[in-house]
């Protein structure tokens, strides 16, 4: 397997909107049963084909994974977008969606022909797991209670939502060609929890074949596995019989709690788990699985600020200073495994540059690069290097737009999905401007069957393959050049948590030695 072929492609993205699924005009016959959709002109190319609400399994039972749909007679006209899987909305008052939720989307660009053989482009969506669908952008599955409850064994083994991910995957592969797209040129990709279930997608042994590349945006799979919640046989009986609702709701997450010194991501216990099925082993020992797979990975550079602003508020409150009480409590929190001896070791890692009166402001945004470390960074490294562990080379890039402060997690979304032009009302005219100076750069980029590292005179960036001995990363930003490419990103910080921190004694060994003693 050589370098991933590209990365993002606004240029792509804002055609396809969710896979790059290339069809003929008119009626398309997939191996469910034919399919007619609409044609919408966007300005930008002569027709975009538009499917929506494209049934890729049969309506899930409860538990259970997906089964293939029965097809139907005639002509599905699929015009009309789905409801998404039942999940709590994001106030957590009530529930949204519905059972019969396993639907994808799909867009189609065609030029002055009608387009082949091209590259096909699938999103997952995030959302913690428990919530989550872009109206018009993704393959909905099943989130929350009802789609990563566990019991821990084979009664109620879970990962029932990425069993789901996988079935809209499998349909894409086996349905693409139909609509002019390359089975063999697939790529996955994901923000959040949805980079998260990318990274379970290629370790997992069903996925062979599948897809050639993946792409993770703020997010990978190993934070997921500490948090997730398990039942015991005696309530899986029970709970069977409970009104799915009911079910979904009882999933919800209070946001109060993590006012205390647990970290918000503490309170996310409906993950993904190890099943010994689709997740066979820990993720760490099955990088082997996803070596045939080109890999790219990246954050935002304060990913964890929205998450660091619910465990220490103080950081967002102008009037209101952040107290290294507050920034040790976080970090007892983060570190509670390993003791005192971790918190004040990971303190002083992270105010040595404070100096003896430390700008408050220095003091907040510590408290942000502390949670994005935590979360994100470094575990995107530590996956990198898994892969490039066993495979011969992967691309890793970090994005540094928007940069009205900096960005936060989940905002290169806005770029990527073009919504200062879908959502003109939200966003300044520089925004749009920003985001037309950024697609003309991307198609300067090689799209996705080239090689991102042949740069040019309007983007002058030559990407280096990210190896086992070699550790580089590009700054995506406004103002890309050649010195965007830089060399082992927050080395201090990651050996700290991968060396220093990992070797620490847990608390409940320190424990237990000094009651020997």
């Amino acid at each position: 397997n050589g370098q991933i072929n590209s990365f993002i492609s606004k240029y792509v993205f804002l055609c396809c909107a969710t896979k790059c699924m290339l069809s003929e005009v008119g009626v398309v016959q997939t191996k469910a049963g034919a399919v007619e959709g609409l044609n919408v002109d966007t300005g930008l190319f002569p027709m975009v084909e538009e499917f929506k609400g494209v049934p890729f399994a049969d309506v899930p039972g409860k538990w259970e994974k997906p089964k293939p749909h029965p097809g139907w007679d005639g002509v599905l006209i699929a015009t009309k977008f789905r409801e998404r899987c039942l999940q709590v909305m994001l106030l957590q008052t009530k529930t949204q969606g519905s059972e019969d939720c396993l639907y994808l989307n799909i867009f189609v660009p065609h030029g002055l022909s009608v387009s082949t053989n091209l590259p096909v482009m699938v999103y997952l969506f995030g959302g913690a797991f428990l919530l989550g669908a872009s109206d018009d952008v993704e393959a909905l599955g099943e989130v929350g209670t009802l789609g990563f409850l566990s019991s821990g064994d084979e009664r109620l083994p879970g990962n029932y939502g990425l069993w789901d991910q996988h079935a809209a995957i499998s349909w894409v592969h086996r349905n693409i060609r139909a609509f002019g797209g390359n089975p063999d040129n697939i790529t996955i990709f994901g923000q959040s929890a949805g980079a998260a279930s990318v990274n379970f997608q290629m370790v997992s042994p069903y996925s062979k074949g599948l897809f050639r590349r993946a792409i993770c945006q703020g997010g990978v799979a190993l934070i997921w596995l500490l948090l997730s919640l398990k039942i015991t046989y005696d309530m899986l009986a029970c709970l069977k019989a409970v009104d799915p609702i009911k079910l979904t709701m009882a999933g919800k997450i209070n946001l109060s709690s993590a006012l205390c010194s647990d970290p918000v991501m503490d309170l996310l216990q409906l993950a993904p788990v190890v099943d010994g099925d689709f997740i066979p082993d820990d993720p760490g020992k099955l990088f082997h699985n996803a070596a045939q797979f080109d890999y790219l990975a990246g954050v935002n550079s304060m990913d964890g600020h929205i998450f660091a602003g619910i465990n220490v508020p103080s950081i967002n409150n102008m009037k209101e200073t952040t107290t290294t009480d507050q920034v040790k409590g976080l970090l007892t929190g983060l570190t509670k495994d390993k003791g005192d001896a971790a918190v004040s070791s990971a303190f002083d890692v992270y105010s040595v540059h404070w100096g003896l009166a430390p700008d408050p402001t220095i003091v907040k945004k510590t408290v942000a690069d502390i949670e994005t470390d935590f979360l994100f960074l470094v575990p995107t490294q530590i996956v990198l290097q898994l892969h490039a562990n066993n495979t011969r080379s992967a691309v890793t890039r970090i994005p540094g737009f928007p940069r009205w402060v900096e960005a936060e997690h989940a905002e290169d979304l806005q770029y990527l999905f073009s919504k200062p032009f879908s959502l003109p009302l939200l966003y300044f005219p520089r925004h749009r401007d920003r985001l037309l100076d950024q697609l003309r750069q991307d198609r300067e980029f090689p799209f996705l069957s080239r090689d991102p590292s042949r740069g040019n005179s309007k983007v002058p960036v030559l990407w280096p393959a990210f190896t086992k001995y070699h550790q580089p990363y590009l700054v995506i930003n406004d103002s890309m050049s050649k010195s965007s490419v830089s060399y082992d990103l927050r080395l201090f910080y990651v050996k700290f948590w991968t060396q220093t921190y990992s070797q620490l004694p847990s608390a409940g060994t320190m424990e237990e030695s000094i009651q020997t003693d």
